[in-house]
C-alpha cells in the first residue's frame, strides 16, 4: 500500500481542475469564434488546408472584381457600337436619297449638314469612357481615341505614291482646282513648281472660287488656301482644267474634307531592340510576348550561329538553338517562338557572343484574368472599328488605316460622303452608299466580338460562383464548428468541471483528524 500525502492530493486536484477547465475554456473559445481551428496547433494539417482554401478564395475575389470591371467596359462598348450602327443606318438612308438624280446642289447641301452632325456624333461615340478610361484607345486610356482633322482626296490619282500633308481647319469641304495661266482652256500637265500653274479653291461647292498661292522650298511645294495648307513634292505634275468650266472632270481636282485621326496604340507592329552589337535586327511573324535572343558563340552571319532565347526577360533560357549556315553573307535567320529574327549586316557581319536582341510586339490589348487559366481582352483598338487615319510610330506621316480594305474605313467613308455632298458630286455620293454598307458590316462584326466576350464573362462568373461555393464548403467542413454538437460538449464539460471542483473540495477537507 502507498501512503497518499496531502501534497499529492493537492497536486492531483489542481491538475484535474486545470485539465477540465482548459477543456471548458477551449470549447468556450470555439463557441465564441464558431471555429474548430483558432490557432495552428489546434490542427496543423487542417490549418494548412484552410490557408490554401483562403488563398484560392482570395484569387476568386480578384477574378470576380476583374469580371465586374470587364463587364462594365464591354457592356458600354456593346451599347456604343449599337448606337454607332443606328447612326450608320441613318447616314446610309440620307446618302441613298442624295444619290437620287433629282436632287440638286441645295438638296445635297441640306443632307450634308445632317451628315456632318452624324459624323460628329460618331467621333463622340468613338471617345466613350468607362470610369474616365477611353475604351477604344488601346492602352492610351487617359486620352481621346479620335480627333477630327482634315484629309485629301483626288479624282485622278494625283496623290498616289507621294508624300503629302494637309494642315489647318475648315468647316466646309474645299474644292481645289489647278489652271494654266498661259492656257485658260486647261488640259496641260504642269509640275507644281511651274510658274504657269495657278491654284484656286472654293468653300461653297464650286459656286465661287478664291485664288490660292503656290510656294516652293526644300523640294516641296506648299499650296496656301486661306486657312489650309497642302504640301506635296514640287516636281509632282497635275493636269489643269478649264478656268471657265467647274464641271471639267478631265483634269486634277482635290477635295479637302474631314476625317478622324486615331490617337491610341495598336497591335500591328514588332520592334527589335539590340544590345552589344551594331548589326540590325528585324522580326517576322506573330508574337504574343517579348522574346529575348542571346548569341552564345562569336561567328559571322554566313556561319553556323548558336543562340538561346528567353520568354521571361532572361530569367530562364532555352539553349542549344542553331541557325544553319546562311547562303547570304549579309544576313542570318534565327527561328524563335512566333516567327523569326533576321540579323542583318551594318558595316560588318560579325556577331559577338553575349549580344542580345529583344523582339517586342506592340500591344494595345488590356487583358484581365477571369479564371485560373483564362484571360479576356476588355478594351478595343478604335482604328480597327472606326478606321480614320493613323500615324504609325515607324512612319513620318499619318495614313489611312485598313489599306487593303478602304471601303471598311467608316470615318474615311463618312468624310468622303461629306466632301461629295458639299460639292454636289452625285457619282461620289453613290459610291459612298456602297462603301457605307461594308463599313457598317465591319462595325457589326466587332460588335459581335464584344458580345461574344460578354457571354464568356457570364459563363466565367457562373463558374467562379460555383467554385467559390465548393471551396467555402470544404473550408467550412474543416474549420467551422458544429454548434449543436458543441453545446452538448460544453454542457458535459461544465458538469465535469463542477464535479471535479466538488470532489476535490470533499477530498481536501478529509484528514485523520476526522476519524478520531
Amino acid at each position: 500500500m502507498y501512503r497518499i500525502t496531502q501534497n499529492q492530493l493537492y497536486t492531483s486536484s489542481i491538475t484535474n481542475m486545470n485539465r477540465t477547465l482548459a477543456d471548458l475554456v477551449e470549447s468556450n473559445l470555439q463557441a465564441s469564434s464558431e471555429k474548430k481551428i483558432n490557432r495552428p496547433s489546434d490542427d496543423p494539417v487542417g490549418m494548412a488546408r484552410v490557408l490554401g482554401y483562403r488563398t484560392s478564395l482570395s484569387q476568386m475575389d480578384r477574378y470576380k472584381e476583374n469580371i465586374s470591371t470587364a463587364t462594365g467596359w464591354l457592356s458600354l462598348a456593346d451599347e456604343t457600337l449599337g448606337s454607332v450602327s443606328t447612326l450608320i443606318s441613318k447616314a446610309k438612308g440620307l446618302a441613298e436619297q442624295a444619290a437620287n438624280g433629282t436632287y440638286g446642289s441645295s438638296n445635297r447641301q441640306q443632307v450634308a449638314e445632317e451628315v456632318r452632325q452624324i459624323f460628329n456624333q460618331l467621333i463622340a461615340l468613338s471617345n466613350k469612357e468607362f470610369e474616365n478610361n477611353s475604351i477604344f484607345a488601346g492602352h492610351k486610356t487617359d486620352q481621346d481615341a479620335f480627333v477630327e482633322r482634315l484629309w485629301l482626296m483626288d479624282n485622278d490619282g494625283t496623290l498616289d505614291g507621294i508624300d503629302w500633308t494637309v494642315t489647318g481647319a475648315s468647316d466646309h469641304t474645299m474644292l481645289v482646282q489647278f489652271t494654266d495661266a498661259g492656257n485658260p482652256d486647261g488640259g496641260t500637265s504642269l509640275a507644281l513648281n511651274d510658274p504657269q500653274l495657278q491654284v484656286r479653291y472654293s468653300t461653297d461647292g464650286g459656286s465661287t472660287f478664291k485664288t490660292g498661292t503656290i510656294t516652293t522650298s526644300g523640294g516641296d511645294a506648299t499650296l496656301d488656301l486661306g486657312g489650309v495648307r497642302i504640301t506635296m513634292p514640287q516636281t509632282k505634275a497635275v493636269t489643269t482644267t478649264d478656268l471657265n468650266d467647274t464641271n471639267d472632270s478631265d483634269g486634277s481636282w482635290l477635295w479637302v474634307r474631314p476625317t478622324a485621326e486615331y490617337l491610341g496604340d495598336d497591335n500591328d507592329g514588332v520592334e527589335v531592340h539590340k544590345m552589344g552589337t551594331s548589326l540590325t535586327g528585324t522580326a517576322n511573324g506573330i508574337f504574343s510576348q517579348n522574346v529575348t535572343v542571346r548569341i552564345d558563340t562569336t561567328s559571322n552571319l554566313d556561319q553556323k550561329i548558336e543562340y538561346s532565347y528567353s520568354l521571361d526577360g532572361g530569367n530562364s533560357w532555352v539553349t542549344g538553338n542553331v541557325a544553319s549556315n546562311s547562303a547570304v553573307a549579309s544576313n542570318a535567320v534565327l527561328l524563335i517562338p512566333g516567327g523569326n529574327l533576321v540579323v542583318g549586316s551594318n558595316a560588318g557581319n560579325s556577331l559577338q557572343a553575349g549580344s542580345q536582341f529583344v523582339v517586342q510586339p506592340r500591344t494595345a490589348d488590356i487583358n484581365v484574368e477571369i479564371s485560373f487559366s483564362e484571360k479576356i481582352t476588355m478594351n478595343s483598338v478604335g482604328k480597327d472599328i472606326f478606321g480614320g487615319v493613323y500615324k504609325d510610330p515607324d512612319d513620318p506621316n499619318a495614313s489611312l488605316v485598313m489599306g487593303n480594305s478602304p471601303n471598311k474605313n467608316l470615318f474615311d467613308v463618312m468624310g468622303r460622303l461629306i466632301g461629295y455632298l458639299e460639292t454636289n458630286n452625285e457619282d461620289g455620293v453613290s459610291q459612298c452608299v456602297a462603301d457605307l454598307r461594308q463599313a457598317h458590316e465591319n462595325v457589326l462584326n466587332h460588335d459581335a466580338s464584344v458580345a461574344g466576350r460578354e457571354n464568356r464573362l457570364t459563363v466565367s462568373k457562373s463558374i467562379i460562383a460555383g467554385l467559390e461555393f465548393n471551396e467555402t464548403q470544404r473550408m467550412s467542413n474543416i474549420e467551422d464548428v458544429d454548434i449543436s454538437e458543441l453545446m452538448t460538449k460544453l454542457a458535459q464539460q461544465q458538469i465535469a468541471y463542477q464535479a471535479v471542483l466538488k470532489s476535490s473540495s470533499m477530498i481536501m477537507n478529509m484528514s485523520l483528524v476526522n476519524m478520531v
